[in-house]
Protein backbone atom coordinates (compact mmCIF):
# COMPACT_ATOMS: atom_id res chain seq x y z
CA UNK A 1 0.00 0.00 0.00
CA UNK A 2 1.13 3.57 -0.61
CA UNK A 3 1.20 4.41 3.11
CA UNK A 4 3.97 1.84 3.67
CA UNK A 5 6.30 3.17 0.97
CA UNK A 6 9.06 5.53 2.02
CA UNK A 7 8.93 7.14 -1.43
CA UNK A 8 5.17 7.71 -1.26
CA UNK A 9 4.24 11.33 -1.78
CA UNK A 10 1.27 11.21 0.56
CA UNK A 11 1.51 12.34 4.16
CA UNK A 12 2.30 9.74 6.79
CA UNK A 13 2.09 9.80 10.59
CA UNK A 14 5.89 9.90 10.81
CA UNK A 15 5.93 13.14 8.84
CA UNK A 16 4.60 15.31 11.69
CA UNK A 17 8.21 16.29 12.42
CA UNK A 18 8.19 18.18 9.11
CA UNK A 19 5.91 20.92 10.44
CA UNK A 20 8.99 22.58 11.92
CA UNK A 21 10.57 22.60 8.45
CA UNK A 22 7.76 24.45 6.69
CA UNK A 23 8.78 27.89 5.36
CA UNK A 24 6.56 30.73 6.55
CA UNK A 25 7.08 33.30 3.76
CA UNK A 26 7.24 33.25 -0.03
CA UNK A 27 10.91 34.27 -0.01
CA UNK A 28 11.70 31.19 2.09
CA UNK A 29 9.76 28.82 -0.18
CA UNK A 30 12.11 26.95 -2.53
CA UNK A 31 11.04 26.05 -6.06
CA UNK A 32 7.76 26.58 -7.97
CA UNK A 33 9.12 29.93 -9.14
CA UNK A 34 6.31 30.79 -11.55
CA UNK A 35 3.64 30.01 -8.96
CA UNK A 36 5.45 32.14 -6.37
CA UNK A 37 5.81 35.08 -8.74
CA UNK A 38 2.13 35.04 -9.65
CA UNK A 39 0.96 34.66 -6.05
CA UNK A 40 3.22 37.51 -4.92
CA UNK A 41 1.53 39.83 -7.43
CA UNK A 42 -2.00 38.72 -6.53
CA UNK A 43 -1.35 38.97 -2.78
CA UNK A 44 0.24 42.42 -3.02
CA UNK A 45 -2.60 43.70 -5.21
CA UNK A 46 -5.29 42.37 -2.87
CA UNK A 47 -3.51 43.81 0.19
CA UNK A 48 -3.11 47.24 -1.44
CA UNK A 49 -6.85 47.35 -2.16
CA UNK A 50 -7.71 46.12 1.32
CA UNK A 51 -9.65 43.22 -0.17
CA UNK A 52 -9.69 39.49 0.34
CA UNK A 53 -7.57 37.54 -2.12
CA UNK A 54 -9.53 35.65 -4.77
CA UNK A 55 -10.13 31.99 -3.99
CA UNK A 56 -7.08 29.86 -4.81
CA UNK A 57 -6.92 26.28 -6.13
CA UNK A 58 -3.61 24.46 -5.73
CA UNK A 59 -3.30 21.15 -7.54
CA UNK A 60 -0.59 18.66 -8.36
CA UNK A 61 0.93 15.40 -7.10
CA UNK A 62 1.12 14.80 -3.32
CA UNK A 63 4.07 16.07 -1.31
CA UNK A 64 4.89 19.16 -3.39
CA UNK A 65 3.99 21.77 -0.76
CA UNK A 66 0.34 22.68 -1.29
CA UNK A 67 -0.43 22.83 2.43
CA UNK A 68 2.75 24.82 3.08
CA UNK A 69 1.87 27.27 0.33
CA UNK A 70 -1.62 27.75 1.77
CA UNK A 71 -0.12 28.71 5.13
CA UNK A 72 2.28 31.11 3.39
CA UNK A 73 -0.62 32.82 1.63
CA UNK A 74 -2.28 33.45 5.01
CA UNK A 75 0.98 34.76 6.49
CA UNK A 76 1.62 37.09 3.57
CA UNK A 77 -1.91 38.45 3.88
CA UNK A 78 -1.55 38.82 7.65
CA UNK A 79 -4.80 36.88 8.01
CA UNK A 80 -6.10 34.07 10.18
CA UNK A 81 -5.64 30.51 8.92
CA UNK A 82 -8.17 27.73 9.40
CA UNK A 83 -7.44 24.20 8.19
CA UNK A 84 -9.73 21.29 7.38
CA UNK A 85 -10.04 18.56 4.76
CA UNK A 86 -12.73 17.36 2.38
CA UNK A 87 -13.46 14.07 4.19
CA UNK A 88 -13.72 15.89 7.55
CA UNK A 89 -16.56 18.14 6.38
CA UNK A 90 -19.28 15.51 6.36
CA UNK A 91 -22.43 17.65 6.64
CA UNK A 92 -23.52 21.13 5.57
CA UNK A 93 -23.62 22.09 9.23
CA UNK A 94 -19.90 21.37 9.56
CA UNK A 95 -19.14 23.79 6.74
CA UNK A 96 -21.52 26.39 8.16
CA UNK A 97 -19.71 26.24 11.51
CA UNK A 98 -16.36 26.84 9.80
CA UNK A 99 -17.54 29.70 7.63
CA UNK A 100 -19.47 31.61 10.30
CA UNK A 101 -16.42 31.60 12.59
CA UNK A 102 -14.14 33.23 10.04
CA UNK A 103 -13.07 36.85 10.33
CA UNK A 104 -12.84 39.29 7.44
CA UNK A 105 -10.11 38.30 4.93
CA UNK A 106 -9.31 35.05 6.79
CA UNK A 107 -7.98 32.08 4.82
CA UNK A 108 -9.86 28.76 4.96
CA UNK A 109 -7.78 25.86 3.67
CA UNK A 110 -9.55 22.69 2.54
CA UNK A 111 -7.19 19.85 1.71
CA UNK A 112 -8.43 17.09 -0.61
CA UNK A 113 -11.23 19.39 -1.67
CA UNK A 114 -12.29 16.95 -4.38
CA UNK A 115 -13.57 14.66 -1.61
CA UNK A 116 -16.18 17.09 -0.30
CA UNK A 117 -19.67 15.52 -0.21
CA UNK A 118 -21.96 16.82 -2.96
CA UNK A 119 -24.37 18.46 -0.50
CA UNK A 120 -21.54 20.38 1.16
CA UNK A 121 -20.04 21.37 -2.18
CA UNK A 122 -23.31 22.91 -3.36
CA UNK A 123 -23.51 25.14 -0.26
CA UNK A 124 -19.95 26.23 -0.93
CA UNK A 125 -20.93 27.69 -4.31
CA UNK A 126 -22.94 30.53 -2.76
CA UNK A 127 -20.39 31.05 0.00
CA UNK A 128 -17.57 31.50 -2.49
CA UNK A 129 -19.43 33.66 -4.99
CA UNK A 130 -21.80 35.77 -2.87
CA UNK A 131 -20.20 35.48 0.59
CA UNK A 132 -23.51 34.24 1.93
CA UNK A 133 -24.88 31.05 3.42
CA UNK A 134 -28.38 29.79 2.75
CA UNK A 135 -29.74 27.69 5.62
CA UNK A 136 -33.00 25.74 5.53
CA UNK A 137 -34.87 25.76 8.85
CA UNK A 138 -37.65 23.28 9.48
CA UNK A 139 -39.11 20.59 7.25
CA UNK A 140 -42.06 20.22 4.94
CA UNK A 141 -44.49 23.11 4.30
CA UNK A 142 -43.16 25.08 7.27
CA UNK A 143 -39.56 25.02 6.07
CA UNK A 144 -38.00 28.40 5.36
CA UNK A 145 -34.68 29.66 4.11
CA UNK A 146 -32.44 32.10 5.96
CA UNK A 147 -29.48 33.82 4.31
CA UNK A 148 -26.50 34.59 6.54
CA UNK A 149 -23.91 37.08 5.38
CA UNK A 150 -20.34 35.85 5.62
CA UNK A 151 -17.09 37.79 5.95
CA UNK A 152 -15.13 38.19 2.73
CA UNK A 153 -12.80 35.23 3.16
CA UNK A 154 -10.33 33.45 0.88
CA UNK A 155 -10.81 29.75 0.24
CA UNK A 156 -7.64 27.85 -0.62
CA UNK A 157 -8.39 24.39 -1.95
CA UNK A 158 -5.79 21.68 -2.53
CA UNK A 159 -6.23 18.55 -4.58
CA UNK A 160 -4.20 15.88 -6.31
CA UNK A 161 -7.06 15.30 -8.76
CA UNK A 162 -8.22 18.56 -10.30
CA UNK A 163 -10.28 16.63 -12.82
CA UNK A 164 -12.38 15.16 -9.99
CA UNK A 165 -13.66 18.63 -9.06
CA UNK A 166 -17.04 19.53 -10.45
CA UNK A 167 -16.99 22.33 -13.02
CA UNK A 168 -19.21 24.66 -10.91
CA UNK A 169 -16.74 24.49 -8.02
CA UNK A 170 -13.63 24.69 -10.16
CA UNK A 171 -14.91 27.76 -12.01
CA UNK A 172 -15.32 29.69 -8.76
CA UNK A 173 -11.58 29.76 -8.10
CA UNK A 174 -10.07 33.00 -9.38
CA UNK A 175 -6.47 31.79 -9.01
CA UNK A 176 -5.53 28.30 -10.21
CA UNK A 177 -1.95 27.08 -9.69
CA UNK A 178 -0.44 23.77 -10.72
CA UNK A 179 2.57 22.61 -8.70
CA UNK A 180 5.13 20.65 -10.70
CA UNK A 181 7.73 18.10 -9.64
CA UNK A 182 10.89 19.82 -8.36
CA UNK A 183 14.21 20.12 -10.14
CA UNK A 184 17.15 18.41 -8.44
CA UNK A 185 18.88 21.68 -7.55
CA UNK A 186 15.79 22.87 -5.70
CA UNK A 187 15.58 19.59 -3.80
CA UNK A 188 19.24 19.94 -2.81
CA UNK A 189 18.47 23.35 -1.32
CA UNK A 190 15.48 21.92 0.55
CA UNK A 191 17.59 19.05 1.93
CA UNK A 192 20.36 21.40 3.07
CA UNK A 193 17.83 23.70 4.74
CA UNK A 194 16.20 20.77 6.55
CA UNK A 195 19.59 19.38 7.57
CA UNK A 196 20.55 22.75 9.06
CA UNK A 197 17.30 23.01 11.03
CA UNK A 198 17.59 19.40 12.28
CA UNK A 199 21.35 19.73 12.96
CA UNK A 200 22.27 16.97 10.50
CA UNK A 201 25.77 16.91 8.99
CA UNK A 202 25.52 16.42 5.21
CA UNK A 203 27.99 17.32 2.48
CA UNK A 204 27.18 18.48 -1.05
CA UNK A 205 27.56 15.05 -2.66
CA UNK A 206 25.38 13.49 0.03
CA UNK A 207 22.58 15.99 -0.51
CA UNK A 208 22.86 15.47 -4.28
CA UNK A 209 22.47 11.71 -3.90
CA UNK A 210 19.36 12.05 -1.72
CA UNK A 211 17.87 14.68 -4.03
CA UNK A 212 18.46 12.48 -7.08
CA UNK A 213 16.33 9.71 -5.55
CA UNK A 214 13.57 11.89 -4.09
CA UNK A 215 11.15 11.61 -7.03
CA UNK A 216 11.02 15.38 -7.44
CA UNK A 217 9.09 15.63 -4.16
CA UNK A 218 10.16 17.65 -1.09
CA UNK A 219 8.20 15.44 1.31
CA UNK A 220 10.05 12.38 0.04
CA UNK A 221 13.38 14.24 0.20
CA UNK A 222 12.88 15.15 3.86
CA UNK A 223 11.75 11.62 4.68
CA UNK A 224 14.78 10.07 3.01
CA UNK A 225 17.07 12.56 4.76
CA UNK A 226 15.73 11.42 8.11
CA UNK A 227 16.27 7.74 7.30
CA UNK A 228 19.77 8.29 5.91
CA UNK A 229 20.62 10.26 9.05
CA UNK A 230 19.77 7.17 11.15
CA UNK A 231 22.08 5.06 9.02
CA UNK A 232 24.88 7.64 9.24
CA UNK A 233 24.64 7.76 13.03
CA UNK A 234 24.66 3.99 13.49
CA UNK A 235 26.87 2.68 10.68
CA UNK A 236 29.06 5.69 9.81
CA UNK A 237 30.60 8.69 11.56
CA UNK A 238 27.39 10.72 11.58
CA UNK A 239 28.12 12.65 8.39
CA UNK A 240 25.97 12.00 5.32
CA UNK A 241 28.31 11.59 2.36
CA UNK A 242 27.51 10.24 -1.09
CA UNK A 243 28.76 6.79 -0.08
CA UNK A 244 26.71 6.77 3.12
CA UNK A 245 23.61 7.97 1.28
CA UNK A 246 24.07 5.36 -1.44
CA UNK A 247 24.43 2.51 1.07
CA UNK A 248 21.47 3.66 3.16
CA UNK A 249 19.14 4.10 0.19
CA UNK A 250 20.21 0.73 -1.21
CA UNK A 251 19.10 -0.84 2.09
CA UNK A 252 15.79 0.99 1.71
CA UNK A 253 15.51 -0.45 -1.84
CA UNK A 254 15.32 3.00 -3.41
CA UNK A 255 17.26 2.85 -6.66
CA UNK A 256 19.24 5.49 -8.54
CA UNK A 257 16.13 7.07 -10.09
CA UNK A 258 13.95 6.99 -6.98
CA UNK A 259 11.99 3.83 -7.81
CA UNK A 260 11.24 1.41 -5.01
CA UNK A 261 10.50 -2.32 -5.22
CA UNK A 262 6.79 -1.69 -5.89
CA UNK A 263 7.55 0.50 -8.91
CA UNK A 264 9.98 -2.08 -10.26
CA UNK A 265 7.49 -4.91 -9.66
CA UNK A 266 4.88 -3.06 -11.71
CA UNK A 267 7.30 -2.64 -14.62
CA UNK A 268 8.63 -6.19 -14.52
CA UNK A 269 5.10 -7.59 -14.31
CA UNK A 270 4.09 -5.79 -17.50
CA UNK A 271 7.24 -7.04 -19.23
CA UNK A 272 7.34 -10.63 -17.95
CA UNK A 273 3.61 -11.43 -17.91
CA UNK A 274 2.28 -9.24 -20.71
CA UNK A 275 5.21 -8.91 -23.09
CA UNK A 276 5.69 -5.23 -22.30
CA UNK A 277 2.05 -4.37 -22.94
CA UNK A 278 -0.41 -3.12 -23.79
CA UNK A 279 -2.29 -4.34 -20.72
CA UNK A 280 -5.46 -2.96 -19.17
CA UNK A 281 -5.13 -1.27 -15.81
CA UNK A 282 -7.67 -3.60 -14.18
CA UNK A 283 -5.76 -6.66 -15.37
CA UNK A 284 -2.52 -5.13 -14.14
CA UNK A 285 -4.09 -4.32 -10.77
CA UNK A 286 -5.17 -7.95 -10.35
CA UNK A 287 -1.70 -9.19 -11.34
CA UNK A 288 0.15 -7.15 -8.70
CA UNK A 289 -2.65 -7.22 -6.08
CA UNK A 290 -3.20 -3.47 -6.00
CA UNK A 291 -6.25 -1.30 -6.45
CA UNK A 292 -6.83 0.32 -9.82
CA UNK A 293 -7.03 3.80 -8.29
CA UNK A 294 -3.70 3.27 -6.49
CA UNK A 295 -1.97 2.39 -9.74
CA UNK A 296 -3.47 5.38 -11.57
CA UNK A 297 -2.91 7.97 -8.83
CA UNK A 298 0.21 6.76 -7.02
CA UNK A 299 2.48 4.65 -9.22
CA UNK A 300 1.84 5.73 -12.80
CA UNK A 301 2.37 9.52 -12.65
CA UNK A 302 6.03 9.28 -11.64
CA UNK A 303 6.80 6.37 -13.98
CA UNK A 304 5.29 8.35 -16.84
CA UNK A 305 7.24 11.44 -15.77
CA UNK A 306 10.46 9.42 -16.13
CA UNK A 307 9.40 8.05 -19.52
CA UNK A 308 9.28 4.45 -18.28
CA UNK A 309 5.56 3.89 -18.84
CA UNK A 310 2.96 5.18 -21.25
CA UNK A 311 -0.83 5.05 -21.44
CA UNK A 312 -2.38 4.09 -24.76
CA UNK A 313 -6.00 3.50 -25.84
CA UNK A 314 -5.29 -0.24 -25.59
CA UNK A 315 -3.64 -0.16 -22.16
CA UNK A 316 -0.35 0.42 -20.38
CA UNK A 317 2.92 -0.07 -22.25
CA UNK A 318 6.46 0.04 -20.87
CA UNK A 319 9.10 1.90 -22.88
CA UNK A 320 12.55 0.64 -23.95
CA UNK A 321 14.01 2.77 -21.15
CA UNK A 322 12.05 0.69 -18.64
CA UNK A 323 13.66 -2.51 -19.94
CA UNK A 324 17.09 -0.97 -19.41
CA UNK A 325 16.24 0.28 -15.94
CA UNK A 326 14.97 -3.01 -14.52
CA UNK A 327 17.69 -5.05 -16.22
CA UNK A 328 15.68 -6.83 -18.89
CA UNK A 329 16.84 -7.14 -22.49
CA UNK A 330 14.83 -5.32 -25.14
CA UNK A 331 15.08 -6.52 -28.73
CA UNK A 332 12.86 -5.31 -31.52
CA UNK A 333 12.48 -6.69 -35.04
CA UNK A 334 9.52 -5.30 -36.94
CA UNK A 335 8.23 -3.83 -33.72
CA UNK A 336 8.23 -7.14 -31.81
CA UNK A 337 9.46 -7.24 -28.22
CA UNK A 338 11.38 -10.08 -26.65
CA UNK A 339 11.99 -9.96 -22.93
CA UNK A 340 14.71 -11.95 -21.25
CA UNK A 341 15.49 -11.72 -17.55
CA UNK A 342 19.19 -11.33 -16.88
Amino acid sequence: MEEDRIVAGGAQDADTWQFSLRPKRLNEYIGQDQVKQNLAVFIQAAASRGEALDHVLLYGPPGLGKTTLAGIIANELGAGFRVTSGPAVERPGDLAALLTNLADRDVLFIDEIHRLPRGVEEILYTAMEDYALDIIIGKGPSARSIRLDLPRFTLVGATTRAGALGAPLRDRFGVVCRLEYYEQQHLECIIKRAAEILNIAVDDRGSQEIARRSRGTPRVANRLLKRVRDFAQVAADGVITQEVADQALAMLEVDSRGLDKTDRRLLTTIIAMFGGGPVGVETLAAAISEETATIEDVYEPFLMQLGLLSRTPRGRVVTPAAYDHVGIAYKGDNGEKQAKLW
